[in-house]
């Protein structure tokens, strides 16, 4: 999937999430979860992580050197975004209180996502550092 398209679901998912009150906190935490791998899958794209082939279903199917990298040029996206898929055990598949708080937390979550997503920019090799190896 392209970066914009990425982008445009991303943007479609949270434009939904308008709809629901904190109160409806399984579908907020869900959704969370959804538009953020698309900005998760933004930002690789962006960096040349990965061509529009390779996109990513969950955070935690990255290696350990992409989430490395990814950490580095988008410090805090990655944390955020586990953040968030921490929470859907207990609150949506579980019954635990507090769903209003985590709701909101999660969109908070969401959009610090997106902002450091649509911020990223890849490195660009240093003229002496020799060819770039592949990512």
């Amino acid at each position: 999937m392209t970066p914009d398209f990425h982008a445009e679901k991303a943007n479609r998912i949270s434009a939904s999430m308008k709809k629901l009150r904190d109160n409806d906190y399984e579908g907020v935490i869900e959704a969370s979860m959804l538009a953020g791998t698309h900005w998760l899958n933004f930002a690789r794209h962006q960096l040349k992580f990965a061509g529009a082939e390779h996109d990513v279903m969950h955070a935690e199917y990255l290696d350990g050197v992409q989430r490395v990298k990814i950490q580095l040029l988008a410090p805090h996206l990655l944390a955020a975004l586990d953040e968030i898929e921490g929470h859907r055990a207990g609150y949506v598949r579980g019954d635990l209180n507090g769903g209003e708080r985590i709701a909101a937390r999660c969109r908070h979550l969401l959009e610090q996502i997106r902002d450091i997503a649509t911020k990223v920019t890849p490195l660009k090799p240093s003229p002496d550092a020799g060819p770039r190896p592949p990512a």
